[in-house]
């Protein structure tokens, strides 16, 4: 492995410093963006933040979704038991709650006069409702724990049992696919409750376009008192990078969900601008889909990492944003073996070596599938495609509208793609099922990889209590997956975002979701 440079070093000793004092619970992750001026003023209520989006939320139900364009919105209207704060430790949050010594039964307590948006007690029968609701779904982000009963067992009181200890549990509840909602769906059905659905998070939605905008109002029941600050907030689409930055600017809107990396210096360095940056749970990635016959072939995915440079790639497209990734979970994440997984390192001799002893020795042509309007996944695309075609691969890139790309890699339709994996919680359980685990939702994140020492590590990793066996369980997985590379992991990101300097209080959590109920406009917000 090459010597890390003196800021990867000193990024890694602030992420390993971070996890010991959160005793490997939770990650180094999350932050605010400053105020303006360094003003420690206390928080200002009112006004409307316009929030612009490269994409639009087009479903709100909750146990039904997990990309970003509707994760958070919906957590704005849902919440769940528990949550993670923003350096990524799991906190209580509607409920308190106790385990037994056996690890096997946890007793929730919710807040004493938890409602509703609409001014209903939340109630331990709601509670119990959102969570089976959940498990009969199952959908992207199941509770997959072994749970054998969740039940009522007193006024505010609700005790979810499991067949056996399972130590990722907390931490897979604190997620948004978990928020609870009145039992029934308050009398409506499914369809109708989630066009306009009921939540105890900080708003509540007053118009939404499936395919554009969404705006809502602060929920006037609130358990936080005081929050959220803002009377509105506006989610604006907007798909383009450069008309981000430009409207942002120019005032028009208030804050945007990304800056690339390669204006995040000059966001920066605007007087009228600020930028948010912090670390994150995301790997950006090369995914292959293993169905197809040159990507079910190991020595061709083993070629590819060869003929990819990963350093040069961070170098080029990130502009010291981000660090490469060796394996697959980001050092913020519990259990990242990022310092001592040992990748296929840049060598175009070894990438020559290994497509010799595939089916497909002389090369092949495919496609390269990307989202449409993102500058440095369209600059990546291109160093892979010269860097693939020195080994004889001729790489055709496709670039598709955002909707129409998730649509394609959803239905399997790709040779392979750029895309990013996300972790929803800073335990690696999450982030290791979802992209090894062929019976999952995603079926590996669309490649379709199985491995069955991995799917074995994987359970077991579920059930041994966090420790130095655990750890070692997570590093033979991401070795495993480093050899037999059904992704190509390229660098962790930074969470990048930006406000102009009216905007204060704009929490970021690792994830890249924004805490918006601790936001205040110094200004009251565009219209």
């Amino acid at each position: 492995m090459n010597t890390p440079s003196p800021a990867r070093r000193r990024r890694l000793a602030l992420a390993a410093s971070a996890l010991a004092a959160a005793l490997l619970l939770s990650a180094c992750a999350g932050g605010t963006a400053p105020d303006a001026g360094g003003e420690t003023s206390d928080p200002v209520s009112g006004g409307t933040l316009t929030f612009g989006r490269a994409a639009a939320a087009n479903d709100l139900d909750l146990n039904q979704q997990i990309t970003a364009n509707n994760a958070f919105a919906i957590d704005k209207i849902f919440e769940p038991l528990v949550s993670f704060d923003a350096d990524g430790k799991i906190i209580p949050w509607l409920a308190e709650y106790t385990v037994d010594d056996a690890g096997t039964s946890y007793v929730f307590t919710l807040r004493e006069g938890l409602q509703f948006s609409d001014g209903t007690d939340v109630t331990p029968a709601d509670v119990v409702f959102s969570l089976k609701r959940h498990q009969e779904v199952e959908g992207p982000l199941p509770l997959t724990a072994p749970i054998s009963d969740i039940a009522e067992t007193g006024e505010r009181e609700v005790t979810i049992t499991l067949t056996e200890a399972y130590t990722p549990f907390i931490s897979e509840l604190a997620s948004f696919s978990n928020g609870i909602f009145p039992a029934d769906f308050g009398g409506l059905n499914e369809q109708e409750f989630f066009q306009q659905p009921i939540g105890t998070g900080p708003f509540v939605v007053t118009e939404w376009d499936p395919n554009g905008d969404m705006t809502f109002v602060k929920n006037e029941h609130y358990w936080q008192e005081g929050k959220p600050y803002l009377d509105g907030l506006v989610y604006r689409v907007i798909a383009d990078d450069a008309q981000l930055r430009q409207q942002l600017a120019a005032g028009q809107i208030d804050a945007i969900d990304t800056v690339p990396a390669a204006n995040a210096a000059e966001v920066s360095a605007a007087a009228s601008t600020e930028l948010s940056q912090t670390p994150g749970w995301s790997t950006e990635q090369v995914f292959f889909n293993t169905q197809r016959e040159q990507f079910g072939d190991e020595h061709v995915r083993r070629a590819i990492a060869h003929a990819i440079d990963r350093e040069g790639i961070t170098a080029a497209t990130t502009f010291d944003t981000a660090e490469v990734a060796n394996a697959l979970l980001p050092p913020t994440i519990t259990d990242s073996a990022n310092d001592t997984v040992t990748p296929l390192e840049f060598d175009l001799d070894a990438a020559k070596a290994e497509l010799a002893k595939s089916a497909f020795p002389d090369g092949f042509e495919t496609t390269l599938l990307i989202a449409s309007g993102n500058a440095q996944r369209a600059q990546i695309a291109q160093i892979v495609q010269e860097s693939l075609g020195k080994i004889g691969i001729d790489v055709t890139i496709e670039q598709l509208d955002i909707a129409v790309f998730r649509e394609r890699f959803f239905a399997y339709d790709f040779d392979f793609m750029l895309n990013s994996g996300q972790s929803d919680a800073p335990d690696p359980n999450g982030f290791i099922t979802f992209q090894a685990d062929p019976a999952g939702f995603s079926k590996s994140y669309w490649t379709h990889y199985e491995d069955d020492r991995v799917t074995e590590l994987m359970h077991e990793g579920r059930t041994t209590p966090e420790g130095e066996e655990r750890t070692k369980i997570y590093a033979e997985i991401q070795q495993i997956l480093a050899d037999q590379v059904p992704y190509v992991p390229l660098f962790f990101p930074s969470n990048l975002k930006a406000t102009t300097s009216d905007v204060h209080g704009f929490t970021v959590l690792p994830n890249g979701s924004v805490l918006f109920q601790d936001t205040w406009l110094g200004n009251g917000g565009t219209a």
